[in-house]
C-alpha cells in the first residue's frame, strides 16, 4: 500500500479496501482461494502440524478418562490449575469475532467486512476448544449432561448456585448465536460458491449449505433483518458471557477472588486477546493468499488501537486491583498481593506485567502499527501474557490458604501441556479447514464498499 494511502488510513480517508477492484475481480479473488488456488506451503505446514498436536490431545484425552484427573498437577489445595486457565483464556480469544461482527455491524462500521468473517469461525472454534475443558475438569466427564436440566424420573436438577452451571448456559448460549451469525452471513457467499464450483460435488455441497439461495429481494430483505436481530442478541452476549465466567472466582470468598472488578475486568481482558488472536490469524493469511489490498493496513491499524485500548484497561484493572488489597486494609488481601509480587510465582507476575502492560506501549506508535511483523510479535507477546493472567490469578490466589499448614505448590505435568498443546492443534485445525473449505472473506460485504472505494479514489485524484 502507497505511503500516502498509509497516512490516508490513519485520518480515516483511505477506502476500506484497495483500489482497482470491480465486482468480479473481488469475487474472483476471494472464491478463487476455495475453488481454484492451490493452498500455499504454510496451508500444508500448519494443517500437518495441528493434526499432530491434535492427535496428543486425543492420546491425553483418552489417558485422562483412563486414570482421572490425577494425571493432571492438580492438588489440594490448588484443585483448579489448568483446566479451568484454560477455558477462560480461550472463552476471551472468541469474544473479538462477535464484537467485530455484531456490535461494529450496529454501529455501521465498514473496515470490520473484510476481517469479520474469519473472526467469526475463529470465535466458534475458540468457544468450542473452551467447552473440553469444564468437561474434562468433572472427574467423571461422562456425565456431563448432569448439568442439564433435562425431566428424570429421580427429578434431579443442576444445582443452579453453581457457577459451573452458569458456565454451561452462557457459553451454549454464545455458541449458539455465534454459529447462527455465522451461518446467516455466510448464506450468500455459499450460493456463489455453489454457482462457480466446477464439480458436480462441489455444486451439491455448497448447494446444501447454500438453503436454496437465489440472491432475490426478498431473500436480501429477509437477510439483513435476520443479520440485525442476530446481531442485537449477541451484542449483549460479549458482555454477559465473560461476567459469568468471572463469576466463576469472584462470587468465592477468597482472596484475590471476592473482587467487584472482575466482571468488567474480564471482558475488556476477553476482547484484548481476542483481537490480538484476530492479528495473528490476518497477518499470515494476508501475506500467503496476497490478500492485502483486501485485509489492508487500516484493518490491521485499527484492530492494533482497539487492542491498545482494552490493554490500557487491563493495566488500569491491576493497578486498581494492588490499590484495593492495600486500601481494604485486610491482611490476607494484602499478603496476596505481596505474595504474587515477591512469593513462588512471582516470575510469572512480572511476565504477565511485561506482557501485558510494557509491550503494547509501542501500540501508541503509528510506525508500529504499521509494521506487520512487529504487530504479529506483539500480539504473541499478547496472547502469552493473557494466559499468564489467567494462570496467575487461580494459582496464586489457591496455593497459600488462611492456614499455613494448608499450604501447596502447582506444578503442571505433561498431560497438563499435552491437553493445552492439543488444543490449539485443535483450533488450528478447525480453522485452516475453514480457510480450505469456506470463503474466509465475506464477498458480499467486500462488494458493498466498492461504490464507497470508487468514489473516494475519485476524490482524491
Amino acid at each position: 500500500m502507497p505511503e500516502q494511502q498509509l497516512l490516508d488510513a490513519e485520518k480515516g480517508q483511505a477506502p476500506v479496501i484497495g483500489p482497482g477492484h470491480t465486482f468480479a475481480t473481488v469475487t474472483d479473488k476471494i472464491s478463487s482461494v476455495v475453488l481454484t488456488q492451490r493452498q500455499p506451503l504454510m496451508w500444508f505446514a500448519t494443517l500437518s502440524t495441528a493434526f499432530l498436536l491434535t492427535m496428543l490431545l486425543l492420546l491425553a484425552v483418552t489417558v485422562l478418562f483412563a486414570k482421572g484427573t490425577g494425571i493432571w498437577g492438580i492438588n489440594m489445595p490448588v484443585a483448579w490449575g489448568f483446566a479451568i486457565t484454560n477455558f477462560v483464556w480461550w472463552i476471551g480469544i472468541g469474544h473479538a469475532g462477535t464484537l467485530i461482527s455484531a456490535i461494529l455491524l450496529l454501529l455501521n462500521q465498514p473496515w470490520r467486512n473484510s476481517i469479520n468473517r474469519f473472526a467469526e469461525a475463529m470465535t466458534i472454534f475458540a468457544v468450542a476448544c473452551a467447552g473440553l475443558f469444564p468437561i474434562l475438569h468433572l472427574g467423571r466427564p461422562w456425565l456431563f449432561y448432569w448439568l442439564i436440566p433435562y425431566p428424570n424420573t429421580m427429578g434431579v436438577q443442576p444445582q443452579f448456585r453453581s457457577p459451573l452451571v452458569w458456565d454451561v448456559f452462557a457459553v451454549t448460549t454464545y455458541a449458539t448465536v455465534s454459529v447462527l451469525f455465522w451461518f446467516v452471513g455466510l448464506l450468500p457467499d455459499l450460493a456463489t460458491l455453489r454457482d462457480r464450483s466446477q464439480t458436480r460435488l462441489g455444486q451439491m455441497f455448497y448447494g446444501m449449505l447454500a438453503m436454496g439461495w437465489r440472491g432475490s429481494a426478498r431473500h436480501w430483505r429477509q437477510h439483513e433483518v435476520a443479520s440485525l436481530l442476530l446481531a442485537g442478541l449477541a451484542t449483549p452476549l460479549v458482555l454477559s458471557v465473560h461476567t459469568v465466567v468471572s463469576f466463576d472466582f469472584t462470587i468465592a470468598i477468597l482472596p484475590g477472588w471476592h473482587s467487584t472488578i472482575f466482571p468488567p475486568y474480564f471482558v475488556a481482558g476477553a476482547i484484548y486477546s481476542g483481537f490480538a488472536m484476530v492479528l495473528v490469524l490476518a497477518i499470515p493469511l494476508r501475506a500467503a493468499y496476497g490478500l492485502g489490498d483486501l485485509i489492508t493496513m487500516r484493518h490491521l491499524d485499527n484492530s492494533a488501537k482497539v487492542m491498545l485500548g482494552t490493554g490500557l484497561i487491563v493495566a488500569y484493572s491491576y493497578l486498581m486491583e494492588a490499590f484495593m488489597a492495600w486500601y481494604s486494609g485486610v491482611g490476607v488481601e494484602k499478603f496476596l498481593m505481596l505474595n504474587r509480587m515477591t512469593g513462588p510465582y512471582a516470575e510469572q507476575f512480572w511476565m504477565l506485567v511485561s506482557c501485558n502492560i510494557v509491550i503494547i506501549q509501542l501500540l501508541w506508535f503509528r510506525k508500529v502499527r504499521q509494521n506487520t511483523l512487529a504487530l504479529f510479535g506483539i500480539s504473541i507477546v499478547v496472547l502469552i501474557g493473557m494466559w499468564l493472567e489467567r494462570y496467575v490469578i487461580i494459582v496464586t490466589s489457591l496455593h497459600r490458604d488462611f492456614l499455613p499448614s494448608s499450604w501447596g505448590m502447582f506444578h503442571p505435568t505433561r498431560w497438563d501441556w499435552a491437553t493445552y498443546t492439543g488444543t490449539i492443534g485443535l483450533f488450528l485445525l478447525l480453522f485452516f479447514l475453514f480457510v480450505r473449505l469456506l470463503p474466509m472473506i465475506s464477498i458480499f460485504e467486500v462488494r458493498t464498499l466498492l461504490p464507497e472505494a470508487r468514489v473516494k479514489e475519485e476524490t482524491r485524484a
